[in-house]
């Protein structure tokens, strides 16, 4: 084994611990007070599933760097590479598929079943709710992959007329103005196949493994979401922080005005616990209809601006002997919250430039990226990788951050908020699945859209051989 192929092997395995110690500390601070010391199951499904989320999008990168190992050899089939990468790829998404469909929906059933009951009443309750999943997805994936889980190829059917074996090579006079050989009555050339017409054109079909049109399937549901918080989040997440940076306050207000400010927002709260008590006495009576959830949707959203209100009063009006301290870290936080925003804001405006020179416009107008990210390679030779890996997360990051804004704005869609030290695990279950989800259609829009740079790739032979060429599924992957 290379030199090459040892330092891309240490390198996986070391960004593999350092991704899970950092989920690790991630889970530590941002849980809230009421799941210490338990709900110890939620929060391995928790830690597991965004490792495999952040690994899946490390593994572009990886199959990049992989595929340089063979820079090389004349074709990647005559060397051996350093990490079976389409192997990783399939078994990181049968992962992905099994921990969206069956272990979160049982991690989610179980904690937030009914505490009075025994341990076991609410395994035994989560796994009749997965059960139920699995037989529904298990016949969907069945059915379909009998059905439709074919490949379609177009190929042009080639043949040509023969000659005699020359007795020299010579007297072939073959040439780039001559290209054909010369058949036995000396005028005609053996160009049938070399001239074939669009006549020739057939359709291959054969059919393909399960592991990866169960694969296609998650990349289309995934998809759906994908496009819509996508779409998004690449503008809310930049233009987020830049707003929160000018309605930042500007300076620490009196202590009048804090009373007057807190006495408003303490009507505000016995509001909400007012709405919450008549939509528990309604729930109690039984009726628990669309009503209800509206009003329930309504009462968690007043909750959840009452918090940011709560916050943003306390940084407003810092207390304690630290209070200076305090303000100067506010200030320095929303200053780093303006640096971010404009630097995001500048990745946001090269995604959709390179989404509409490289992607939307037929043929391409340039391929944007893919030069920059093969640039970046010959200045050192992981830094386009690193460059690659950096644009493949912050569109991760862009769905998430539009999952929260529409999750503000949409009836039908329950609030999961993210925050520091007040996160319950049903809704880090929640995010995660979601995140598992998106994930997939990540890699496949991304390993599309830096087709360039990633040609070669175990991704691209996946994404862009056969999920692109399903029989009636093509047009949706």
């Amino acid at each position: 084994m290379g030199d090459f192929n040892l330092a891309l092997v240490i390198i996986a395995a070391v960004v593999c611990v350092v991704v899970f110690l950092f989920n690790i500390y991630l889970l530590i601070n941002y849980q809230h007070p009421d799941d210490l010391n338990q709900a110890y199951f939620p929060k391995l499904v928790v830690v597991l599933g965004l490792s495999v989320a952040e690994i899946s999008i490390l593994m572009l990168p990886a199959d990049v760097a992989n595929r340089q190992a063979c820079s090389n050899n004349i074709y990647n089939g005559a060397c051996n590479l350093t990490l079976p990468m389409k192997d990783l790829w399939l078994a990181v998404y049968i992962i992905d598929v099994v921990l969206v469909f069956f272990v979160i929906p049982f991690a989610m059933f179980y904690y937030e079943g009914d505490q009075d009951k025994s341990c076991g009443k609410r395994v035994f309750s989560a796994l009749m709710w997965v059960i139920v999943t699995a037989v529904v997805v298990g016949l969907t994936l069945g059915i379909l992959y009998g059905l439709v889980g074919k490949v379609d190829f177009t190929v042009r059917k080639l043949s040509s007329s023969t000659t005699n074996f020359p007795s020299s090579w010579s007297s072939l006079s073959l040439s780039k103005n001559h290209p054909c050989l010369t058949g036995t009555n000396g005028n005609t050339n053996l160009c049938d196949a070399y001239i074939a017409g669009e006549s020739s054109e057939a359709k291959w079909t054969m059919r393909t493994t399960f592991p990866e049109y169960v694969v296609a399937l998650a990349t289309i549901v995934g998809s759906v979401l994908f496009s819509i918080f996508g779409g998004v989040g690449i503008t809310c997440l930049p233009l987020g922080l830049i707003f929160s940076f000018l309605r930042r306050p500007k300076a620490i207000i009196t202590r009048a005005h804090y009373i007057k400010e807190a006495t408003e927002l303490g009507k505000r709260a016995k509001e909400v616990k007012e709405a919450a008590a008549a939509l528990q006495r309604e729930e109690r009576s039984g009726s628990k209809g669309r009503k209800w959830r509206k009003n329930v949707k309504a009462v968690e959203k007043e909750l959840l601006f009452l918090e940011e209100d709560v916050k943003a009063l306390e940084e407003m009006y810092p207390q304690g002997e630290k209070a200076e301290a305090s303000w100067a870290l506010t200030v320095l936080g929303y200053l780093g919250r303006l640096i971010l925003g404009i630097f995001g804001f500048i990745v946001s405006v090269a995604w959709v430039a390179h989404i509409v020179l490289y992607m939307l416009i037929n043929p391409p107008v340039s391929p944007f990226l893919n030069e920059v990210f093969i640039k970046l390679d010959s200045v050192w030779g992981l830094l386009g990788t690193v460059a690659f890996a950096f644009f493949c997360f912050y569109l991760l990051l862009a769905v998430i951050a539009g999952a929260m804004v529409l999750g503000l704005r949409l009836v039908f869609i329950t609030i999961h908020p993210m925050k520091w030290g007040g996160t319950l695990m049903n809704s880090f279950l929640f995010n995660v699945g979601l995140i598992l989800l998106c994930s997939i259609s990540v890699i496949q829009f991304c390993s599309t859209a830096f087709a360039v740079y990633a040609q070669a790739t175990a991704a691209q032979e996946i994404f862009g051989t056969m999920c692109s060429r399903l029989s009636l599924l093509f047009w949706l992957v």
